[in-house]
């Protein structure tokens, strides 16, 4: 649909009337931008020349616009501008891309409504706003919106209101996204280009966010459950287990009515405090599938998400074999009691339960709709179980007096108030009920099939508690309220006369039980003795039989239907590589049919075990670590304190889901030690495991939260902080440019600052177009990630600025935060200061004296090879590799580098600053400056890659040295000047780290020939009092020799082109001169600083007699007087005492002490 719009002033005449239609003939463009359009294109258009040629005769036909939410899709088309004799050159306007909804389909697809003519920078419909499904339309379109916010209060924008759509994430299985107007198109100069990329805030799909749209588009006639159905009644049938029918009553017996209330009551306050926190976490945002795994991983993190959640979906599993061996137990005694036993009661059991299981997958693979129909079935059947029992219990019976049942009786209750554990104690009492509380859980294990997960989890899970809490502590009143403890079920044990002195409650009702007293297991009913004592109560035996089969079965069917529900939103996340297959789905409901086979076969192979005694407890302890994380993500979550976690729920308390977390660890030790210890090092290991993979997601945990909230806290606390000698560390700003361009500069800074100091990577991007923030950002974000990838521990911060001195200072003042500021800046040696412009050299020495005036020292590696590698073609495949691995879609856009000067950071302005230097962009030599957008860094696999020349060889290798180990070498540490000691604490650090610490420190330092032994004995003191191991100390006594005659020649040819000679020429043009290049030698200053100069050629002459084998010199650099040494001298200076050297480090602290012999 065509947006036409006119000018604010634009003729009276062009306005029409609202429904009157503006239709130039139709063009056909391009189905949706290229990636390098914009949604919004500036288009040179034609003014019409009358209102009359603005009517098309199509223009009445079109007024019909579909108002029906699914417009069928027509072909897209733009209106191009109108016939030629009438146009009028100049007017700008803007023009929507493709209307995928095809607004005007009903008549002619290029008409289109104009409620009144729009002005400059009107759009389009909504939904030609491409989604960034990329190319994936949705298609959403109704009368209202038709025109997309085209009047916001009366007032022609493309600015938008709040909508919900606007905040859907990409793949939204709700609703569609839509992408607002971005601050680009709103803010950025009509005459350029918005964004260069085709996506408008930068999203495209990851393959999971594809896969879920996709799920998202085909989830039209989803099943999807409300709250009753879903949740209470599927938490009800899980809770209820087979403990209700045939251990209550046991329970009751061993602990009494008042314990056994205890423990249920215990049970509950674990299950609600959970069910809070369930509540809490469910109603934070949208929930999709995967139960309680989905909680635990978005809250806190796919570390503890993925090793409970593989945890979860095994003991759910193992959970459907314990269900259907308690059924098939039941069975084969049925079957025993009519002699029916097929083979003997182990196989049988083995045999029930396989043709069970089989069933019970049949019914779950039918579908979520047959396995709730069934549930809704089960449930019937154990209420009515449940009433049966009540019932029974207001209908004494002569005949099941014997044994043991009397109806409700005062003596009988008071008899069994209090406990009688026989070889049992009230916690083993207590680990037997408490898995009949657990399946708490059902409901939200199916998160992703709830019509309202918001709503839905909280309240059927909690009503589902209260339910279930209310019926146990009925049981068990009941039971202890109508049967005695112990029963003969002899009708013949009467009381006779003389036995008057019996005290039991049955003696009041004729019986004499005393006989089970004396002799222990004479007797098979009663609570004590009689499992199946609430059969006997009920008012109809059998119908608590079909009690017994539906929570058993029921609790077997959830659990079949969560485990795969868990597993596959687990191998949706790809945590776990190898087990994406698993996350496949079939049909409308995404059933996980692969989930289901498995989890069937885990139970087949725990029920031919058909021991379960052993592995019940730790199936108990499985979930209680679900539980007791799903408490601490809710702890965690409202510790962090971050802004994101605002459940609508508010009925937790952060320290009561502590104590829950808490509660669910000492439950664990109590039900069974050595399977907490299990659980425990089972959920330890593969949270080692996850943390260690690393997997690329990020779903805004409350760790990092958390780990945000203590950095701020830390860093706000360090910095009330005073310094302190003892606790300096150095603080580098290291000027690398991008970080990969200069890897030796890099990866020796590193060294020394790993786990020991701040590092910052500088970039100044020098240059005076009109800067690019956008890319600015995007830079710093890849390269952050590029240095953690190299688990390089180093922040990346680039600025733009007029040029490198400038770029330099805002780094110097405004880089680190608090105390983390840098406290030494690091540059690369200049080695091509002759070759290029001697600005470059003044701006280079400039930085130098800026960091002195910052009070920073100062730090110089040079290598004679030289640092930047940022030209060598391929250095960089270890960049793009990464990225392509991290799964990024950065896309660059190539520009013509011809206008366009972007300086590296320690190369002012050599021949290659341009962008080409840039390591994210390659620029083919034969696209003529046009721009192509290619992916970040990819290389063509068919290019040929060009053999280095030796000296780009040699570059690469020296780059890498300092990746090495350092073999036995030594490191020189030639500290001439007292700078403080950071000249002695570099070389003390390096040797401290693995790579280095083969390598033996060896100290030079100034002295006179008459005094050696007493300068090097002074030294050595020093050093032992600092704790600092040195292998050799030399004391140099011939520093001030006069270096050989070919070395002073040699540096007077150097400095020859760069010397003012103000005695050949007048005193004005020699001034007019300095000011034009301040950089020049004057005579003055060299014939001034004569014996400085010879120091310095003395001093290489030195340090290659006697480091010449060094692995790294460090020495101490030698200053300058600002304003008084010219920066070509002071170069020259530098120049000729680090050349044809190994790696040497020059150093200058800012003279502040940096060790300390005091403790």
């Amino acid at each position: 649909m065509s947006a036409p719009s006119s000018s604010p002033s634009a003729p009276a005449e062009n306005v029409t009337t609202e429904g009157d239609f503006l239709a130039p003939d139709a063009g056909q463009r391009p189905a949706g931008p290229t990636p390098s359009q914009s949604r919004f294109q500036v288009d040179l258009v034609a003014e019409a020349a009358g209102a009359t040629e603005d009517k098309s005769p199509n223009s009445d036909a079109s007024s019909t616009v579909p108002s029906s939410d699914k417009a069928t899709p027509a072909a897209p088309q733009d209106a191009d501008p109108g016939t030629g004799g009438e146009e009028a050159k100049g007017r700008f306007r803007v023009v929507n891309f493709a209307d995928p909804s095809g607004s005007g389909s009903a008549a002619s697809p290029e008409a289109a409504p104009a409620e009144g003519l729009q002005n400059g920078d009107t759009v389009m419909s909504e939904t030609s706003l491409h989604s960034s499904t990329g190319g994936q339309h949705h298609y959403h379109y109704d009368t209202h919106t038709n025109t997309y916010y085209l009047r916001t209060f009366g007032h022609n924008t493309i600015d938008a209101v709040p909508n919900i759509d606007f905040y859907r994430q990409t793949a939204a299985p709700l609703g569609e996204k839509l992408i607002r107007p971005t601050l680009s198109e709103l803010h950025d100069e009509l005459d350029k280009e918005p964004f260069e990329d085709g996506f408008a805030n930068g999203d495209e799909l990851t393959p999971a966010e594809e896969a879920a749209a996709k799920e998202a588009a085909e989830s039209k006639g989803v099943v999807k459950f409300g709250w009753i159905k879903g949740v209470l009644v599927r938490c009800m049938l899980n809770i209820w287990g087979v403990m209700l029918f045939i251990r209550m009553s046991w329970i009751v017996g061993q602990a009494g009515i008042v314990l056994s209330c205890v423990i249920v009551a215990m049970a509950t306050v674990v299950t609600t405090i959970t069910g809070l926190s369930t509540s809490a976490i469910a109603t934070n945002g949208f929930v999709r599938g995967g139960g309680a795994y989905y909680l635990i991983s978005r809250s806190l993190g796919p570390e503890f998400g993925g090793s409970i959640g593989l945890i979860f979906a095994f003991a759910n599993a193992v959970a459907v074999a314990m269900y259907v061996v308690g059924f098939a137990e039941t069975v084969v005694e049925l079957l025993a009691g009519v002699d029916a036993i097929m083979t003997d009661q182990i196989n049988d059991i083995r045999i029930v339960g396989t043709i069970t299981v089989i069933v019970l997958l049949g019914i779950s693979v039918a579908g979520m709709e047959w396995e709730a129909k069934a549930q809704i079935f089960l449930l019937v059947v154990l209420i009515t179980a449940i009433v049966n029992f009540f019932i029974g219990t207001f209908i004494p019976s002569k005949s099941k007096e014997s044994v043991g049942f009397f109806g409700y009786d005062g003596a009988i209750m008071w008899e069994n108030m209090g406990p009688d554990f026989r070889g049992e104690s009230f916690f083993s009492v207590f680990a037997i009920f408490f898995p009949a509380a657990t399946g708490i859980l059902a409901g939200a294990n199916i998160s992703g099939d709830l019509a309202d997960p918001q709503l839905a989890i909280p309240r059927g899970t909690l009503l589902a508690i209260l339910i279930t809490g209310i019926v146990y502590l009925g049981v068990a009143i009941s039971t202890g309220s109508c049967i005695v403890r112990d029963a003969t079920g002899n009708v013949n044990d009467t009381l006779s006369a003389q036995f008057m002195n019996c005290t039991d409650a049955a003696c009041k009702f004729g019986y004499d039980f005393s006989a089970c007293k004396s002799e222990k297991g004479s007797c098979k009913y009663g609570l004590h003795n009689d499992f199946q004592v609430m059969s006997l109560v009920s008012g109809f035996g059998p119908i608590i039989s079909a009690g017994i089969f539906s929570a058993t079965l029921s609790s077997a069917l959830a659990s079949l239907v969560s485990a795969p529900k868990v597993f596959q939103a687990l191998c949706k996340d790809n945590i776990y590589p190898g087990l994406g297959m698993f996350a496949k789905g079939y049909g409308k409901n995404n059933e996980p049919l692969r989930g289901y086979i498995l989890t069937f076969g885990i139970a087949l192979a725990f029920i031919l075990i058909a021991e379960l005694n052993t592995i019940a407890p730790i199936i108990s302890n499985f979930f209680l670590a679900s539980y007791a994380l799903i408490n601490f993500s809710v702890f965690h979550a409202s510790l962090a304190n971050s802004p994101g976690w605002r459940p609508s729920f508010i009925y937790y308390n952060m320290w009561v889901s502590l104590a829950g977390a808490i509660l669910c660890c000492v439950v664990m030790f109590v039900i069974n030690w050595w399977a907490a210890l299990l659980t425990n090092v089972i959920v330890l290991g593969l949270y080692i495991y996850v943390s260690y993979k690393k997997p690329d997601v990020n779903w805004g945990s409350s760790t990092q939260a958390l780990t945000y909230h203590q950095a701020l806290t830390h860093t706000l606390h360090l910095s009330g902080v005073e310094d302190h000698i003892k606790n300096f560390r150095p603080q580098c700003l290291v000027m690398t440019g991008y970080p990969n361009s200069r890897p030796a500069l890099l990866d020796l800074v590193h060294s020394f600052t790993k786990n020991v100091g701040l590092m910052i990577c500088g970039h100044v991007r020098a240059g005076y177009r009109r800067p690019n923030f956008k890319d600015l950002a995007t830079d710093q974000s890849r390269y952050q990630r590029w240095l953690l990838k190299n688990e390089t521990k180093a922040f990346y911060t680039p600025v733009f600025s007029e040029d490198m001195r400038q770029g330099t200072q805002y780094l110097l003042q405004a880089a680190g935060l608090g105390r983390l500021k840098p406290n030494t800046l690091v540059l690369g040696f200049k080695n091509d200061w002759r070759d290029g412009d001697m600005m470059n050299v003044e701006t280079y020495i400039s930085m130098i004296h800026d960091a002195f005036d910052f009070q920073f020292g100062a730090v110089i590696l040079r290598l004679k090879e030289g640092l930047d590698v940022s030209h060598i073609q391929g250095q960089d495949e270890l960049l793009s590799s990464q990225e392509k691995s991290s799964g990024m879609k950065d896309v660059i856009v190539s520009i013509d580098t011809s206008k366009d000067s972007d300086a590296d950071s320690s190369k002012p302005s050599s021949k290659a600053t341009s962008l080409q230097n840039s390591p994210a962009i390659q620029k083919d030599d034969d696209d003529d400056g046009k721009a192509t957008t290619q992916p970040l860094l990819k290389k063509d696999k068919r290019s040929p890659t060009v053999p280095l020349n030796v000296s780009d060889q040699r570059l690469l290798e020296a780059s890498q040295q300092f990746q090495r180990k350092q073999g036995k070498g030594t490191v020189d540490v030639w500290w001439l000047f007292d700078d403080g000691g950071l000249t002695l604490l570099i070389p003390y650090l390096l040797t401290n780290k693995k790579r280095w610490k083969d390598c033996k420190i060896r100290v030079f330092i100034g002295g006179k020939i008459n005094r050696i032994d007493h300068d090097r004995r002074a030294m050595a003191t020093l050093l032992s009092k600092f704790r600092i191991d040195f292998s050799d100390i030399t004391v140099l006594g011939d520093i001030n020799t006069k270096p050989k005659k070919e070395h002073m020649v040699a540096f007077e040819e150097m400095i020859e082109p760069y010397r003012l000679k103000e005695d050949d020429m007048e005193q004005e043009a020699a001034e007019r001169l300095k000011n034009s290049e301040p950089w020049r030698i004057t005579d003055n200053e060299l014939e001034l600083y004569r014996a400085k100069t010879n120091r310095q050629i003395r001093l290489n002459e030195l340090l290659k007699e006697h480091s010449s084998t060094a692995n790294l010199i460090v020495m101490s650099l030698p200053l300058a007087r600002k304003g008084a040494v010219s920066s070509a001298l002071y170069m020259a200076w530098l120049e000729a005492l680090s050349k044809d050297l190994p790696p040497i480090l020059l150093v200058r602290g800012n003279h502040q002490s940096v060790l300390t012999f005091y403790s």
